[in-house]
């Protein structure tokens, strides 16, 4: 059996030259870096990095990580610049007992020094966001917030290895340092190949208060199917820090175990790729259930359509 799971719409081409990977025996690591770089690489695609909408002071700073299922190798980025795929400096670290995850001068210097692609990741277009954004808040008071879609994938490949990985610029108009939930073990992503992985999407800041990645696959190695799992870990954290904190923003996980069967928990309106040796690539959009459990549906060629058409908005017509 193989495997791959991804957050959001934007991970679709990636699954689908990844899952192309897994049928030839190629190695999860290599099939979910894959998948991350397409992303990464996209310049639509404005939470992930080439396009990614920048933090307040008009920088793009990005947040990656890659873990082995096998070793429990992780290695991670954060707030690295001007770096084409910081998936890939992400797992070059993971190969480093010391010094594993390196943040903002310090990564950008080991990208660097290692011979990764420098780039400049702000495009026109998401300059121009970041220039309507600044007029917004002047002149209409609007938060200043906005995007915080991460790359997530879960992967598995026929010799039974698994690697969970993710990519994030964070979110927009962020203050300078500010690190999510993408780059942390436990709550951004986490993978155990004798059970499964799971990797999450959303606001980080909550994300992060509840280590849902590291539970799910808790609540996989006692048993239960990776979309029980999800459910269980996502609804009822959700429930607990409404209680508790007063709100949750947006959460989104996605679940693999080591049979290939895969599970999705999410309190909002949010889509998906998967394939395996059964199920050809495909995408679904899933949303909270009132009991608790997710629902979840294919996707229809009208919201991809109306998908596309959004995210080229030509750059003149931003805004209006």
């Amino acid at each position: 059996m193989w495997g791959i799971i991804a957050t959001w719409r934007m991970a679709h081409d990636g699954i689908i030259a990844a899952s192309e990977q897994l049928k030839q025996n190629g190695k999860a690591g290599d099939a979910a870096e894959t998948c991350i770089k397409m992303v990464e690489d996209y310049p639509y695609y404005k939470s992930v990095g080439y396009g990614g909408l920048p933090n307040e002071e008009g920088i793009l700073e990005m947040d990656a990580a890659y873990m082995d299922g096998d070793t429990f190798k992780i290695g991670g980025v954060a707030g690295i610049v001007d770096v084409a795929n910081p998936v890939s400096v992400a797992r070059s670290l993971s190969e480093h007992k010391f010094n594993s995850f390196r943040v903002g001068n310090g990564a950008t210097k080991f990208a660097q020094l290692e011979g990764f692609e420098r780039k400049n990741m702000i495009t026109e277009r998401s300059k121009k966001m970041y220039e309507l954004r600044l007029e917004e808040m002047k002149e209409k008071g609007l938060s200043a917030y906005d995007g915080h879609d991460t790359i997530g994938a879960v992967s598995l490949d026929q010799s039974g290895s698994m690697v969970a990985a993710t990519s994030s610029s964070g979110l927009f108009m962020k203050k300078a340092g500010r690190v999510g939930d993408s780059p942390l073990s436990g709550s951004g992503f986490y993978v155990d190949s004798e059970i499964g992985g799971a990797a999450a999407t959303g606001l980080g800041e909550d994300l992060m208060k509840g280590c849902l990645s590291y539970e799910i696959v808790r609540l996989m190695g006692e048993g239960l199917h990776p979309q029980a799992a999800a459910d269980k870990a996502m609804y009822s954290f959700h429930h607990k820090l409404t209680k508790r904190y007063g709100k949750a923003g947006a959460f989104s996980l996605v679940a693999m175990n080591s049979k290939g069967e895969w599970g999705v928990a999410t309190n909002v309106e949010f889509t998906f790729s998967v394939a395996n040796e059964q199920e050809d690539p495909a995408i679904y959009i899933a949303q909270m259930g009132e009991d608790d459990q997710t629902i979840i549906e294919p996707i229809t060629q009208a919201w991809l359509d109306a998908y596309e058409k959004r995210i080229k908005t030509p750059i003149d017509q931003l805004g209006k």
